[in-house]
């Protein structure tokens, strides 16, 4: 087994509750599985697991598919509603959906299937994480089937959210839930202080944290939180200014001064109160955004019920866009899946058919996602069925926003930046960068010994 995907491997298998690529679980944080790791090793570990749940293709009809996902409030709804509109098509059709207990549990079926050479266990289709697929495809090319003859549109789709899917040039996913970041604010705490949504928007980090400050003393509140165990906050603003912490494969912390002026406004706004860097999940979401800590959320869009859990406070929130060092509109995202086609798919132009029609962007996909939407809070990726009704209707708790067209839209501006394999990794490393130098540390040598643990754990 290659090492690069033994070390994504043993992660997965050792942090079943991480973030499941659109916000339906907690994040541990944990750190990496150490990658010197033998194959017996990987083996041993996946056989503690309890055993997922699996398909059985063999036994299938001609007019049926199976998909192994997991979260029953999230992604099944979605591929509940693609089933129900394909059938208008093909009134047989039955869409056999595996439920998965965490996103590992695919990972691990894919790992197993591609180490043992028999990929006769898997299902048709797999729902996979957009941070963790292009390791899987290059790693095992045998596993999957590309979609470039499924006659999907795919300029109908953000070239962010494709980059991911995207290997050698072939298309191989189909996007399902929209990962598009969002700033959210309480409007009656900026009023209260003297400002407005537009004196948020289009602004710099530095007038930003001047407002935070503002906001903290006159109220109490953080202008935004974040876990910082499974610190998010460093990625989405490097996105939104366009750039990486990556440069040609290898981390890029020394010397990028984008990087270092990112962290510099976090490391500033935890010292000054304006940001408000939980210790766990269950502090960010629970304390801070559902205690009505904070006066602004900034995360994947997928964070919205959490927030929508705060009865009292519908009506009083918006959503912008995020700032940037130059004071540009800001546009990230985090968090994300699509649908992939199996080497052992029995019914391969069945599979492509039932995809292009449904999150593909084809004639099923506004009732796909109008149903997604409204049943499970998945956000189209497809720019066409954000045109819809249900779409342009406002949102009460956002004081009549239409947020979900304006998260589509805000999603076709998300810039592609060089993405790696090792990205939790890193995410782990400048986490831990940012703690000690919020407790005295030097930013130039937190970075240096950053960069040297994760080029080690890489193996460089």
């Amino acid at each position: 087994m290659k090492r690069k995907a033994l070390s994504i491997f043993l992660a997965s298998a050792m942090s079943l509750s991480m973030l499941a690529g659109c916000g339906s679980a907690a994040d541990n944080g944990s750190a990496p599985a150490d990658t010197t790791a033998s194959e017996p090793a990987a083996t041993e570990t996946a056989a503690t697991e309890t055993a997922a749940a699996s398909a059985d293709v063999a036994s299938e009809g001609e007019h049926e598919l199976s998909v192994y996902a997991w979260d029953k409030n999230f992604n099944i709804p979605a591929l509940e509603a693609a089933e129900k509109a394909y059938q208008t098509v093909d009134p047989d059709f039955k869409l056999n959906i595996v439920e998965q207990s965490a996103s590992s549990d695919v990972e691990n079926a894919i790992t197993l299937a591609a180490s043992s050479g028999d990929y006769s266990q898997l299902p048709d289709i797999v729902l996979f994480q957009d941070h963790y697929i292009q390791n899987y495809v290059t790693n095992y090319p045998d596993a999957w089937m590309d979609l470039e003859d499924a006659g999907i549109d795919w300029s109908d789709f953000g070239a962010e959210k494709l980059s991911y899917s995207t290997v050698n040039g072939k298309h191989y996913g189909a996007p399902v839930d929209n990962g598009t970041s969002v700033f959210a604010y309480r409007t009656d705490i900026l009023e209260e202080c003297g400002y407005t949504i537009d004196d948020v928007t289009g602004i710099t980090w530095d007038r930003w944290l001047e407002i935070g400050r503002d906001v903290k003393a006159k109220t109490g509140k953080y202008l935004v939180s974040m876990d910082h165990n499974g610190d998010d906050l460093p990625y989405m603003m490097m996105q939104a200014e366009g750039k990486s912490q990556w440069k040609d494969g290898v981390p890029y912390f020394v010397g990028n001064e984008d990087l270092k002026a990112i962290l510099n406004v976090i490391i500033t706004g935890a010292k000054d109160g304006v940001i408000y860097l939980c210790n766990d999940w269950s502090e960010y979401t629970d304390t801070s955004i559902i205690g009505d800590q904070v006066a602004g959320v900034f995360n994947g869009n997928w964070i919205i019920p959490t927030m929508e859990q705060v009865a009292e406070n519908s009506g009083k929130w918006a959503i912008t866009t995020a700032p940037t060092l130059s004071g540009k509109e800001g546009y990230a995202a985090n968090g994300g899946s699509s649908l992939y086609v199996t080497g052992n798919c029995s019914k391969p132009e069945l599979a492509k058919a039932f995809l292009a029609y449904t999150f593909g962007g084809g004639e099923g996909a506004t009732a796909t996602y109008d149903d997604a939407l409204r049943n499970g809070g998945v956000i189209t990726c497809c720019i066409s069925a954000s045109k819809s009704a249900v779409y342009q209707e406002g949102v009460d708790f956002f004081n009549g926003q239409a947020i979900y067209t304006d998260i589509v839209a805000m999603g076709a501006n998300v810039p592609v930046v060089e993405q790696n394999d090792y990205h939790y990794t890193a995410r782990t490393q400048i986490q831990a960068a940012i703690t000690n130098v919020i407790n005295g540390a030097d930013l130039d040598a937190e970075l240096q010994q950053a960069e040297d643990q994760v080029k080690f754990e890489m193996g460089l």
